[in-house]
């Protein structure tokens, strides 16, 4: 491309800048070497472009042609990712039809509505389980945020606490039967097999199925169950005790049903912990991650929203609400860190474009806990019964 396109594409990105009031200062440097500056302080990153691809990405000023360079190689960032990825709103992201795919399963309902969710697990979940733990927790393989006593704090230590936290929110004593609704990698089904309890955990996805069988098996628990089926398909002849949900409300955005399911399978007086990413408006994920990442009908929780579906039913009643966005940026940064470390192994087994995809997905997670357009939470829930009284204290 010629000086006068580059030119053309400076002032273009130079007016986004200030327009979206950025203050984070970084080069830019096409194929052929031209390079200019955006902003006045010390560059935080760089983004380089290494083939014509990639100058035709960056000049089109599009996120989700940016997004698909950097998973193809064709942009690298170099310097402070998370800065990088604070700043993409540099580029514009309207794509009304990629938008329209996301909302077509909410429309359909029903048994076509479960096979696009389970579509939509497998294309992110039914990757190799050996991919996902070269960046989770050791011990657990825990696919939701741990709980840090401190910054500095493994990340091994910070689930450990969030297993803890959970079996203790939900009064669990040995012989209790619980419902995990989206066991991952066996992190609940481990822990609270341990501690005693009856753990059925529920998946969507043939790898998580095959990884928690194996588990059950290698570890002797005998009273472990795994059930590959839709939650809303799942019926029980006895509700359970309790019931965990570890970062699976962001696929299960129709909140008043799965409430009502949720009273379905759990008894009277029974508790429900679930923890969430969290943002203030429904299906606001950008292009990239609703293409690349979550491409069915997932969203972050709307905590408003879900709070006042529990307020309006008369089966559960909140129990506690804690704020964990710090937590969940630590354990982001965690799992970026492991995963770009483990970058030789993993491109050398999976691919160069699964490891990028990862690494845009977990440091622009933790962009997004950084900026503040993402959040987290702990809820616990209490299943009431009809005409249920308090007891005073004595």
């Amino acid at each position: 491309m010629s000086t006068a396109t580059w030119d053309r594409f400076e002032r273009r990105l130079r007016r986004a800048y200030a327009k979206r009031s950025l203050r984070t200062t970084f080069t830019v440097q096409m194929s052929d070497g031209f390079t200019f500056q955006v902003g006045d302080d010390q560059p935080r990153f760089s983004m380089v472009s290494r083939s014509a691809a990639g100058d035709q990405a960056l000049t089109s000023m599009d996120l989700f042609q940016v997004g698909d360079a950097f998973i193809g190689g064709t942009v690298e960032v170099e310097g402070d990712v998370v800065a990088a990825l604070a700043s993409r709103k540099v580029f514009s992201d309207f794509h009304p039809l990629v938008w329209a795919r996301r909302f077509a399963p909410l429309a359909v309902g029903g048994r076509a509505q479960r096979k696009a969710d389970d579509e939509a697990i497998a294309a992110h979940y039914d990757e190799d389980a050996d991919f996902f733990t070269t960046f989770l927790d050791s011990e657990y393989r825990c696919y939701t945020h741990g709980v840090f006593t401190s910054d500095a704090e493994p990340l091994e230590d910070a689930m450990a606490n969030k297993m803890r936290y959970a079996y203790d929110a939900l009064e669990l004593s040995p012989g209790a039967r619980v419902l995990e609704v989206g066991g991952g990698w066996g992190a609940f089904l481990q822990y609270g097999s341990e501690q005693g309890a009856q753990v059925t955990s529920l998946t969507l996805s043939r790898a998580s199925e095959m990884f928690m069988n194996e588990l059950a098996k290698d570890r002797g628990f005998d009273d472990a169950a795994v059930v590959r089926q839709h939650l809303f398909a799942y019926e029980s002849a006895e509700p359970y005790d309790a019931l965990v949900n570890m970062g699976v409300t962001e696929h299960l955005p129709d909140y008043a049903a799965t409430l009502r399911k949720y009273a379905a399978l759990v008894r009277p007086g029974g508790l429900v912990y679930l923890d969430a990413v969290a943002m203030r408006r429904k299906h606001h994920l950008s292009s990239f991650m609703s293409r690349h990442i979550y491409p069915g009908r997932s969203t972050p929780m709307v905590l408003h929203e879900y709070l006042a579906c529990v307020a309006r039913s008369p089966q559960f009643r909140v129990r506690t609400v804690i704020e964990d966005t710090r937590n969940y940026l630590l354990t982001c940064r965690a799992w970026a860190l492991r995963l770009d470390a483990a970058r030789e192994q993993v491109t050398e087994r999976w691919g160069a474009e699964l490891y990028l995809k990862f690494r845009a997905f977990l440091w622009g997670s933790t962009a997004g806990f950084v900026t503040g357009q993402l959040q987290a939470y702990r809820v616990v829930l209490e299943r009431l019964g009809t005409g249920d009284v308090a007891e005073l204290p004595a």
